[in-house]
C-alpha cells in the first residue's frame, strides 16, 4: 500500500473511532445498539488503526531498509574499480578516499566525471583500472538479478553499468578506455539517482 493510502486509512479510523466514542459518552436514549455495538465499533477502530496503520508503516520501513541493503550490496560490488580510479586522480600528497565513501557517496562519482574530463590518468593507472574491470565484470554481471529486485529501471541501469565495465575491460586504446570509464561513471550516476 502507498504511504498516502495508509495515512488516509489511519485518519479515517481515528476520526470514526473518536466520533463513535463521543456519541457513546454523550447522554442520549439508551438502546442495545448504543450500549453494546458502539463500544465494539470503537474497539474495532482502534484495532484497525493499529493493524492497518502502524503495522503497515513498520512493514514499509523494513522493506525500505531491505532495499537500501540491496542497493549498498550493488554499489559495493565495484568499490575496488572506483578505488583504482580514485587513485588515478590523486595528487601526490593526498590520501585515497575511504571505502565507505566509495560505496555510498554519489557526489564522488560526479567528482570523478569532472576529473576524467580534465585529466588524463597515467598509463600504469589505466592498466590497473582495466585489470580491475576484468575482475569485477563477472561479479557485477551476476548481480543483475539483485538489481531487478529494486525495479526494472534499476536493472536497466545496472545492465548499462555492466556493459560499460565490459567496455573498460576490452579497451585497446587510451581514448576507448577513457570513453568507457566516462560511460561507466555516468551510468553509475544515473543508477544512484533512482530511489530505492
Amino acid at each position: 500500500m502507498s504511504k498516502r493510502l495508509i495515512i488516509g486509512l489511519m485518519g479515517l479510523f481515528t476520526i470514526l473511532g473518536i466520533a463513535l466514542w463521543l456519541w457513546f459518552i454523550h447522554p442520549g436514549p439508551a438502546g442495545p445498539f448504543r450500549s453494546e455495538l458502539v463500544p465494539e465499533l470503537v474497539v474495532f477502530c482502534i484495532e484497525a488503526f493499529i493493524l492497518v496503520g502502524v503495522l503497515s508503516l513498520i512493514q514499509r520501513s523494513l522493506e525500505q531498509r531491505r532495499r537500501r541493503q540491496l542497493w549498498l550490496s550493488l554499489r559495493g560490488s565495484f568499490r575496488d574499480l572506483l578505488s583504482q580510479l580514485d587513485i588515478a586522480f590523486l595528487d601526490p600528497d593526498a590520501e585515497p578516499t575511504p571505502s565507505k565513501e566509495l560505496e555510498t557517496d554519489p557526489r564522488l562519482v560526479a567528482y570523478m566525471i569532472e576529473q576524467l574530463s580534465a585529466k588524463h590518468p597515467a598509463l600504469d593507472n589505466l592498466l590497473a583500472i582495466k585489470r580491475e574491470a576484468e575482475e569485477t565484470l563477472s561479479l557485477t554481471r551476476d548481480l543483475v538479478a539483485v538489481a531487478a529486485q529494486l525495479s526494472a529501471t534499476h536493472m536497466n541501469w545496472w545492465i548499462a553499468i555492466v556493459d560499460s565495465i565490459r567496455q573498460v575491460s576490452i579497451a585497446r586504446s587510451r581514448a576507448h578506455l577513457e570513453r568507457s570509464l566516462n560511460d561507466m561513471l555516468v551510468n553509475i550516476q544515473e543508477f544512484d539517482r533512482l530511489e530505492f
